[in-house]
């Protein structure tokens, strides 16, 4: 009786789960293949490789496909996305992939593709399919009163019809990892920054503010192994469409559907990786890292913090390095003294709020012997805090900011400086050839104050002329420059202007401003700039990026802390992060594209995503 009664329970469970008793034990038709399809295509693999949920693949069930393309339906005044996918990337995925699905909604998909297989007639087909997906599953940071998404609302002030179609990634550091040890030992040699490991939000919205794409970084991370854990920084899209960033001791690549190309440790000779990657026309990668050991002339041993650029080829070998602390001055000070140390870079500390660094708190950081991510001057403290770093192929050069130097530096494979935009003031002999000099539009000189550290404009009047100051993202507009005329865009994050804080900090401001650098005549313009009218609303103290972009012939700003300031009475902020992402025809002062942020936490840079490049060619 036993026997009998197994035996019909495990025919009934086979049943229920559609696989025959006959097909369970190798029958002549065969183990039954038994998934949902819909349409006259295989299966949809919804968030195929695990990290990003708003993506999907409808398999190919067997067919070879071609012309393939999608569209991504709409939700009522929503954005359409639509894209052709290139016969390869059908090879790739086995499938068509499906990117932009909008988050807890029942999508419609309709794509048109042409399938062929032995034996078969070739067929043009276009169908709809439905994707339903999940809701957005970022994990709060415990910090905010965000829960689940990336921020609390977006606002879309402005996105003119020539801009409708973008599509812009947002990478924002919401807050500590909740629930999370940040605590870690990094002392042999003693120093470096280590502790940057907060939680990172990467999505991307459409010009209704809606998220359509997110990378779900928890899938990845491991907190409590210091080798793959970090605030992820530096997202750049590279020229095969794939995305490649890094973090803490990691840099990574991976495409929009969340399929891994490489996930590398650093080389073991340099550390600690932070704000910037850039794609180098080269092939090879450039990553803002710190050294693991130096020796400094004190015979000391220490990890350096942000001031080492390292080059590794797509194999991840180390082409080339620049240890910034041999070819700057990591002793000149003047910009050091005039921080505001309630604000430096993602550590926000509002009861410094206005206060600066003395001569003597830098004389006791040396009798102390301390180390590490600390506003001073030295190898092993953060006197350069580089924050991006972009290649010239034109002379094989490297184009660094230097948020503690307040400068834009341009430096070749030989490790020579061969100019530096920035005020000239505390730059030692060697340097002093390298200094520019600012002239109008008519080529003539500007005269500035003070060694160069005040210039007429710095002081919010219209027109002018100013450096920036604590700037972020000095990147080379490629399409503009050449051997002897190279254009910049950088964000002016304003801290510090004319190497002093002012007596109140409603008075500082940020800028977005592109200069026209004369390579031969060691000269340079200002040749456009946003922000100055916008006052302390619009003031970011720390991260944002300007970025010019070829395919709409526009200036990307992100003006990614906006709205954080701070009571210096009482020390504490009055008010939150509020990033505004905006973008502007080349020349022109009014944005086509503005949208407003709450609830992000710390955001950092915004850049659109070209589906071109991820998947063939757009419609």
């Amino acid at each position: 009786m036993k026997k009998i009664l197994s035996s019909v329970l495990v025919a009934g469970m086979l049943i229920s789960v559609g696989v025959t008793t006959a097909s369970a034990i190798g029958g002549a038709s065969g183990a039954k293949t038994d998934w949902q399809t819909q349409g006259k295509l295989g299966a949809v693999k919804l968030n195929p490789y695990g990290l990003t949920p708003l993506t999907a693949i409808i398999m190919n069930n067997g067919y070879v496909l071609s012309d393939v393309s999608v569209k991504v339906l709409p939700k009522e005044n929503g954005q359409t996305i639509s894209y052709q996918v290139d016969n390869q990337v059908l090879k790739t995925y086995g499938g068509i992939p499906i990117f932009g699905l909008y988050p807890a909604y029942k999508n419609q998909v309709e794509v048109t593709y042409t399938k062929s297989a032995v034996g078969f007639q070739d067929e043009k087909i276009t169908e709809t399919y439905q994707i339903t997906t999940g809701p957005v599953g970022l994990t709060p940071s415990g910090l905010m009163t965000q829960t689940g998404m990336p921020f609390e609302t977006v606002k879309v002030e402005k996105a003119d019809k020539e801009f409708s179609d973008r599509l812009y990634l947002i990478n924002n550091a919401p807050g500590k990892m909740p629930g999370r040890s940040s605590q870690a030992v990094w002392n042999n040699p003693m120093g470096g920054a280590l502790e940057w490991n907060d939680s990172s939000s990467v999505f991307i919205v459409d010009t209704k503010g809606e998220v359509r794409w997110y990378f779900d970084s928890d899938k990845m991370l491991d907190p409590g192994n210091i080798y793959r854990t970090g605030i992820q920084m530096g997202f750049r899209q590279d020229i095969d469409g794939a995305l490649a960033w890094g973090f803490g001791q990691r840099y990574v690549k991976y495409d929009l559907m969340g399929r891994e190309i490489f996930n590398r440790q650093l080389p073991l000779g340099y550390n600690d990786f932070s704000h910037s990657l850039n794609n180098a026309q080269n092939g090879n990668y450039l990553l803002r890292v710190g050294s693991s050991n130096t020796k400094r002339p004190d015979g000391k041993n220490v990890r350096t913090v942000r001031d080492t650029i390292v080059e590794v080829d797509k194999n991840g070998n180390v082409v080339d390095d620049w240890r910034l602390y041999e070819i700057l001055d990591p002793y000149r000070k003047d910009v050091i003294l005039s921080l505001d140390q309630g604000a430096v870079c993602l550590n926000i500390d509002a009861s410094m709020a206005g206060q600066t660094l003395s001569n003597e708190d830098l004389a006791k950081m040396d009798a102390d012997n301390n180390f590490g991510d600390i506003a001073g001057t030295g190898i092993g403290r953060n006197w350069a805090h580089v924050n991006s770093v972009d290649y010239d192929p034109n002379d094989d050069s490297i184009v660094i900011s230097s948020r503690h130097q307040s400068a834009m530096i341009k430096i070749g494979r030989d490790k020579q400086v061969k100019w530096i935009v920035g005020a000239h003031k505390g730059w030692g002999e060697k340097f002093k050839d390298k200094l520019l000099q600012p002239v109008d539009n008519k080529g003539n000189k500007i005269v500035c104050e003070d060694e160069y550290s005040k210039c007429p404009g710095y002081e919010n009047e219209k027109g002018g002329f100013d450096w920036t100051w604590t700037q972020h993202t000095a990147f080379i507009i490629d399409s503009k420059t050449n051997k002897d005329i190279l254009y910049l865009a950088a964000f002016d994050n304003g801290d510090g202007r004319g190497l002093e804080q002012p007596a109140l900090s409603s008075m500082k401001y940020s800028r977005a401003v592109v200069y026209k650098i004369d390579q031969k005549n060691m000269t340079i313009e200002q040749v456009w700039e946003y922000g100055k009218d916008r006052g302390a609303d619009w003031f970011s103290a720390v991260t944002s990026l300007t970025e010019y972009h070829d395919d709409k012939d526009s200036l990307v700003v992100y003006s990614a802390t906006a709205g954080m300031q701070f009571d210096l009475s009482k020390g504490v902020p009055v008010g939150d992060p509020a990033p505004e992402l905006m973008e502007f025809k080349w020349g022109e002062t009014t944005p086509s594209v503005q949208i407003k942020f709450t609830g992000t936490g710390i955001g950092y840079q915004a850049m659109p995503i070209s589906l071109e490049k991820a998947f063939g060619k757009t419609k």
